[in-house]
């Protein structure tokens, strides 16, 4: 991937051989977040995990205690009064089966988050093929597939996020903005590193984090020292 001039400057004030402090890395980050937009903070963290191997996939959420700063539109798919619970808890859309092709044949996509109610899976499932890929499907294991909707929507509305394995065994997601304090962040990244710590599998040999690194959208990343994480 090709940078720009800036990016190799602000590159410049990171020590790429240094394994950083938390509080530091932090710091660096924001320092280095110049966009003229709110860059968004993410975290990538390189695990031991072979996801190959169904007892070494990661896959679970955590709510973000500061958010993500960022408007998250939730689809429920529910009926009858669990519909107008969620309406109620704030959901953007809520339906049945009518989405199904609207989904599939329009590739209607405004949305962020899919919650469903168990009797509706049956329905759901039909989309998976469409959603399994973008990581929408609703999961057990994310919260996501519950008939508490109410409790769902507000979490995610309040700064819930998913994290998973991708194919390379490393785990992508946003910890907040740069306008962020450097308190908040810190909150944050405290909290998804403490559920990705509780959420080791039991099968993983050797060295769970391999490495922890923090960049911002257009920012250089500064790595971590994954011992002051664990």
């Amino acid at each position: 991937m090709k940078h720009g001039k800036k990016y190799y400057e602000l590159a410049k004030e990171v020590d790429s051989t240094a394994l950083y402090d938390p509080a530091d890395a932090i710091a660096l980050v924001k320092k280095t977040a110049t966009a003229k937009f709110d860059e968004t903070i993410e975290a990538h963290i390189r695990t031991g995990c072979d996801g190959r191997h169904a007892d070494q996939q990661i896959r679970g959420a955590v709510v973000l205690p500061n958010g993500t700063g960022k408007k998250v539109r939730v689809l429920v798919f529910a009926k009858g009064d669990k519909a107008t619970e969620a309406e109620a808890a704030g959901a953007d859309y809520v339906g049945e089966a009518e989405l199904i092709p609207k989904i599939q044949n329009e590739g209607w996509l405004e949305f962020d988050v899919v919650v469903a109610t168990p009797d509706m899976m049956g329905v759901v499932g039909r989309l998976g093929r469409g959603l399994g890929p973008k990581g929408l499907m609703p999961n057990p294991k994310a919260g996501t597939v519950t008939m508490d909707v109410t409790k769902a929507v507000q979490e995610i509305k309040a700064g819930k996020i998913e994290y998973r394995l991708d194919k390379s065994n490393i785990v992508h997601v946003p910890i907040g903005k740069a306008s962020f304090t450097e308190e908040q962040l810190s909150e944050n990244f405290g909290a998804l590193m403490e559920a990705i710590v509780k959420a080791r599998p039991s099968t993983v040999k050797g060295a769970y984090l391999k490495s922890v690194t923090l960049a911002s959208t257009m920012g250089p990343g500064v790595k971590v020292n994954p011992l002051k994480v664990m």
